[in-house]
């Protein structure tokens, strides 16, 4: 029987998840969901059809609505909504972007606002408040005004530093200038003042202000090509394209200024690759699609010039939309730090009221009954012992310590320079430095156990390089001279003998040029002419440079290297193609394109040569070519002989095959081509079918192997990472066999490791939680059973994953909604069915939830392919959730920021020509390989100073504080301090902050070479292991016996004791003064015992600060300043009184001696008998040193010769330009002839450009 609780979660048989399509929009509708097919791919022209069928403008999807050159459309009353009671504001976003947190004006009120949130800074100012109430103030008001004013103070300017900087990058970017039409005429406009409804003009190389509707272009057809690596990171071109009618009305200024269309479409989402919408103008609609709109952070490139509609401005547009809510990062040790103060001020309370009780009991037994003791005032002994409490808590205050904050802000500003200022993380190629965004998450750094990294421009430079072939089962590539004979140092071939060489491309074969320069191997000329025409590049020139614009890196890589090896590609019409076959340019007939998409893993083209055959081209995966062979070939071992070889090197693999066509075969496949370019229903599955017809029976000619180019010391860093125990997770919207290829390349996945896949994965989720279910409520020796591993042994493992079979695990699937027939009223029987269903659907999802992170995080890598921004925030947030662990996420694009922004750490890179991730982000720097400097040296150091800060702080602060409580046994608990009131005052200020400050910023137990050498010294930070609740009440405990031994040592030498000169050492004042200075020399000389790295500036500042005491106390004590102000300082002659007595100095080196010597004697036993690891780094550094200097640095340890796998070839995301090409839209109808373009390099070649 099955139960209705086993259907609500069991997966839907009919809809597997489809790896090679990115899953739903992070927001799409219900309405949109109905229409897609479970796992169908859309094709090119899908969206216009979903748009055109879709036109209801009463829709709630197509309320957003756009006028040209009309502002006072938007104030109309429909287009406003209330802000404020009365108050309403139009719904169109400005297109000022702001991300700034003051003016001049909210500065000083906010500012103060935020920072009394803090419970420190709200405590001194009740504080404060009771100081200034003459009844139980015990300290002058001035002890706590001056360190609150100083803490106020230095974050305030702090934050107005930061806050600057906001101002400058938004204003940086507001006042960019763009041409909009104003009056008739284009007018340059700051971004900031662009309007939802202008018709804006952009040229080359410039970005796109906010998200507008194409109208026309310079190009024909209206094409523009942009660049999207602001959004994504990528920077292969795509192209936009324009509605016809608006391509030709829409040229000319002034029609441009008379254009009045009205726009209806969709509200603002963050749908990057979708949009619906109607242009209705004179008196017709057009559908409205994404291939259509221009995005914010686009870049313009190979289009002169093109105009557009502004339809999102600011806030509103998709890149925005993108960013994701910003979040308030604070760091572990700041919650725990927050957490320790609140449990100070909870044994500061219950202190004070003991204290405050002992003044009860002293008033009743000895206070009543002793008449000098009479202060005119009769009040009873709880009202008096009332008063105390508050007294204690003035006087105690300093357990709560007011520097603490400020000093640690302090700290982590100059961490944050210290990482601007690192030479070592300086990108010379770009000009780029690491950059500390934050200042308050540096020794976050420290504590790092998950990274979360996407793929291309972050661990890629989206760079393909052609690096080796196999031509009829001959490989080429490796160290050759022209004999044939391998060279020992490899020599760059020399292609100035071909005049369209682009100066770039890098080759070691010289026998390869050398066959092809011979033309005897036919299979060699077939083999570069395949390459040279088989594809969907278009050509252009500039500066007389022949420029290509691909679809995708590879395919850019291909035709680039056929180029340089004497098979130009110069130019295409609608149908035909030109190409120099070493110097001689032919023009072919291009009779079919049969363009890639990520099913048939393959493309192909039907040409006719120049004696009038036909013949197909076919290039794609190694797995589908070998399917389409005929049975006879002769070098299909050879070849995959050569294709295991590419393999073990990780380079990504191509085979390339031919066939003759008959004239009759043809002509019958293409009756059946053109039948199914004509479907107007499933026609991208009939083109499929028909060409699975024709491409069969291959010739094999051989293979081509691309290295897609890591960035350099990519795999020695994720190395290194790992070996600090953290957890690398990729996670990218890249196809899987291209991430997995990556994950190979750079050291992620090895051969031995044992990969799971989705489909795997959801099997053993789906026991588990059938598992679960059914041992709900039973033994417990079943639960323990459940949190069993899911991976029997210790063999390495990786999970890669799929954006599909994600939200099919983890639940997240949007479903068809059903329309259920309800009876009204519903019962309350039948209400409670269906709370408790979902309840039970919550509870089931999120142990399904919590299940698959527990996988995952048994496996030592995991790879996330094919996912959208959100789902990659998504799984951050799940092991944030489910693993309490510290995460930092690293992004170079737009699609990155919302990852970015929910990990704990966000890191950007940049120097690339997107800069969203990086605005976005905590840290940036230039490339991957700078994170382990910033982790393993910067992060590392960081936690260290800032754990031993804060032990230092409070240990020093209960030192200095609980001497009041012991002094408080003798002196009727009446509150008195055991000090001077200045030296409270200026105790944390000024005598026992500089060496603290100092070891918080320069202090380091092993140099960054040794950090990096031992990426184990890493796992302290990530265990907490030096800052916790146990250090905590450690500190507490050594600064109360060492406040013991501060105050009952003297007291115990005073007791019956006389001076030298017959006075009595052991008054008040001298006492004071005695303790005073016996605590400055013991919590100076402690920092000097925990400092690990000694510099002048350490031991200037430990003796400095001692020096300091005594300079100010002796000016505190003098006659003169107490003449200047009697009230205020009264310990006329104290100090040097008491400080020329022997006497004195002997109980003060007693007491320092007692304090410190046991702390002397700890610290060696530790490091002799039970030495941290770093205590033995330190030990042997100069044996490592010495090694440095010995050791060579080899090469990247780059794996060769170990995988036996293959890659798969990844064309591009989508199709490639073929419908474009065959529609002739992208086809320019006049062009220069080339050999006036390259007249300076002595070609001679015709006008086969021109298709008039």
């Amino acid at each position: 029987m099955i139960s209705e609780r086993d259907s609500e979660t069991t997966f839907e048989e009919d809809s597997q998840p489809n790896d090679e399509v990115v899953p739903y929009s992070d927001d799409e509708t219900e309405d949109e969901l109905d229409g897609r097919q479970p796992g169908a791919e859309l094709g090119p022209n899908q969206t216009s059809r979903d748009a055109e069928e879709n036109r209801d403008p009463g829709k709630k999807d197509c309320s957003w609505q756009v006028k040209a050159n009309d502002q006072r459309f938007y104030d109309q009353p429909g287009f406003k909504r209330t802000i404020f009671l009365c108050f309403k504001k139009s719904k169109y976003a400005g297109n000022a972007i702001k991300t700034y947190k003051y003016n001049p004006i909210t500065f000083l009120p906010l500012n103060l606002f935020e920072q009394f949130k803090r419970a420190a800074n709200f405590y001194f100012l009740v504080l404060l408040i009771l100081q200034c109430i003459p009844q139980i103030t015990t300290l002058s008001w001035y002890t706590t005004l001056v360190p609150l004013l100083l803490v106020l103070g230095i974050t305030a300017v702090k934050d107005l530093v930061d806050d600057i900087a906001r101002h400058r990058m938004d204003n940086e970017v507001n006042n960019r200038m763009c041409d909009v039409i104003k009056d008739g005429r284009f007018k340059a406009t700051k971004w900031k003042d662009i309007k939802v409804g202008d018709i804006i003009r952009l040229k080359k190389n410039t970005f796109v202000p906010a998200d507008i509707l194409l109208l026309s272009s310079s190009e024909p057809n209206s094409l523009c090509y942009v660049e999207t690596a602001e959004l994504d990171g990528e920077t292969n071109l795509k192209f936009k394209m324009a509605l016809e009618v608006t391509h030709r009305h829409l040229q000319e200024e002034s029609a441009l200024a008379d254009f009045d269309g009205l726009i209806e479409c969709e509200e603002p989402n963050n749908r990057l690759d979708k949009f619906t919408g109607t242009l209705s103008w004179r008196n017709s609609n057009y559908a409205l699609d994404a291939d259509k709109i221009l995005l914010r952070g686009c870049k313009i490139r190979n289009t002169d010039f093109c105009h557009g509609m502004v339809i999102f401005a600011g806030a509103d547009t998709k890149i925005m939309k993108n960013s994701g809510k910003t979040r308030f990062k604070r760091t572990k040790i700041d919650s725990l730090m927050n957490y320790m103060v609140y449990t100070i001020i909870v044994v500061l309370i219950l202190l004070s009221a003991g204290l405050a009780i002992g003044h009860t009991y002293w008033e009743q037994q000895i206070g009543n009954s002793s008449w000098y003791l009479y202060d005119a005032q009769d009040c009873s002994p709880a009202y008096r012992g009332f008063l105390n409490f508050w007294g204690y808590i003035i006087v105690l205050n300093t357990m709560v310590p007011i520097s603490l904050y400020v000093s640690v802000e302090v700290i982590r500003f100059g961490q944050s320079y210290f990482i601007n200022w690192d030479l070592q993380m300086y990108y010379a190629e770009k000009d780029t430095a690491a950059k500390a965004r934050t200042t308050t998450l540096n020794e976050q750094l420290g504590q790092i156990q998950y990274i979360f990294s996407d793929k291309t421009g972050t661990l890629t430079q989206n760079i393909m390089n052609f690096k080796k072939c196999c031509i009829n089962g001959q490989r080429y590539g490796d160290c050759r001279d022209a004999a044939g004979q391998l060279q020992s140092h490899p020599e760059q071939v020399d292609f100035s003998w071909n005049v369209y060489a682009d100066g770039k491309f890098l080759f070691y074969d010289h026998y390869l040029i050398e066959q092809i320069k011979s033309g005897k191997e036919a299979e060699i000329h077939k083999f570069f002419f395949l390459l040279a025409i088989c594809h969907t590049v278009m050509a252009d020139t500039s500066d007389g440079q022949l420029h290509y614009q691909a679809a995708s890196p590879d395919e850019g890589a291909l035709v680039t290297a056929a180029r340089n090896f004497g098979y130009v590609f110069l130019s295409r019409t609608q149908n035909t193609i030109t190409i120099s076959e070493m110097g001689v340019e032919r023009t072919y007939d291009v009779l079919a394109i049969l363009d890639f998409n990520s099913d048939r893993k393959r493309m192909s083209v039907i040409v006719r040569e120049s004696g009038g055959n036909i013949r197909l081209y076919c290039k794609g995966a190694d797995t589908v070519i070998y399917e389409r062979l005929h049975p006879r070939n002769l070098k299909t071992e050879a070849t995959e002989e050569a294709l295991d070889v590419f393999a073990n090197e990780t380079l990504r693999t191509l085979c390339l095959g031919y066939r003759d066509i008959s004239q009759d075969e043809f002509e019958m496949w293409n009756k059946k081509f053109m039948e199914a370019s004509l479907a107007t229903s499933h026609r991208d599955e009939a083109l499929d079918k028909v060409y699975e017809e024709i491409e069969k029976n291959l010739t094999l000619l051989g293979a081509t192997a691309i290295e897609d180019k890591l960035q350099d010391g990519v795999p020695e860093t994720i190395s290194r990472l790992s070996k600090a125990d953290i957890k690398i997770w990729v996670l990218t919207g890249d196809k899987k066999e291209t991430a997995e290829n990556i994950g190979f390349s750079c050291d992620l996945l090895t051969e031995e490791t044992a990969i799971c896949y989705g489909e795997e994965t959801s099997a053993l989720l789906q026991t588990r939680l059938e598992n679960q279910r059914n041992s709900a409520g039973s033994s417990p020796h079943s639960s323990l059973r459940m949190n069993e591993p899911f991976f029997q042994g210790s063999r390495d493992r990786a999970l890669i994953i799929t954006g599909s079979w994600l939200n099919e695990i983890l639940q997240e699937k949007k479903k068809k909604k059903k329309k259920l027939k309800l009876k009204f009223p519903r019962t309350a029987e039948e209400k409670k069915k269906q709370t408790e269903k979902r309840r039970r659907a919550e509870a089931y999802k999120e142990q399904q939830q919590k299940n698959f992170v527990d996988l995952a995080c048994e496996c030592r890598a995991v790879i996330c392919c094919r996912v959208t921004p959100k789902q990659k925030a998504m799984v951050v947030e799940l092991v944030k959730k489910y693993k309490k662990a510290v995460t930092l996420a690293i992004g170079d694009g737009a699609n990155d920021v919302n990852m970015i922004k929910t990990a704990h750490i966000g890191v950007g890179i940049s120097g690339q020509e997107g800069m969203q991730a990086v605005m976005s982000s905590d840290y940036s720097f230039g490339q991957f390989r700078y994170l382990q400097r910033l982790l393993l040296v910067h992060g590392r150091w960081s936690y260290i100073r800032m754990c031993k800060f804060l032990r230092y702080f409070f240990y020093k602060n209960f030192a200095f504080t609980l001497v009041h409580i012991w002094y408080s046994f003798f002196n009727g608990f009446s509150a008195q301090t055991a000090y001077e009131d200045w030296f409270i005052t200026v105790y944390n200020v000024l005598y026992s902050s500089l060496p603290v400050l100092l070891v918080g910023l320069l202090d380091q137990d092993v140099s960054d070479k040794l950090s990096l050498r031992f990426p184990s010294l890493y796992v302290l930070g990530q265990r907490d292991l030096l800052f916790n609740y146990k250090k905590f009440f450690i500190s507490l405990l050594h600064g109360a016996v060492t406040s013991l031994i501060i105050f009952f040592i003297p007291y115990g030498a005073y007791l019956k004791s006389m001076g030298q000169d017959g006075e009595a050492p052991a008054d008040y004042q001298s006492f004071a003064v005695t303790a005073a200075s016996s605590l400055i020399f013991v919590v100076n000389f402690q920092i000097g015992l925990d400092t690990s790295y000694w510099t002048f500036v350490n031991a200037f500042s430990v003796f400095g600060s001692i020096a300091l005491y005594f300079g100010i106390t002796f000016d505190f004590h003098s006659a003169g300043i107490h003449v200047l102000f009697p009230s205020a300082f009264q310990f006329t002659g104290a100090a040097p009184n008491a400080l020329r007595q022997p006497y004195l100095w002997l109980t003060m080196i007693l007491s320092i001696a007692i304090c410190l010597l046991p702390v002397v004697a700890q610290r060696f036993l530790s490091m002799t008998v039970w030495p941290s690891e770093s205590d033995k780094i330190q030990r042997n550094r100069r044996k490592y040193l010495l090694e440095e200097q010995q050791w060579k640095r080899r090469q990247s340890a780059f794996r060769r010769g170990v995988s036996a796998r293959r890659s798969a070839y990844a064309f591009s995301h989508q199709r490639g330009y073929a419908d474009l090409i065959a529609s002739g839209r992208s086809i320019r109808k006049r062009r220069a002839p080339l050999d006036a373009v390259l007249a300076g390099s002595g070609t001679g070649s015709g006008d086969t450009r021109d298709t008039s």
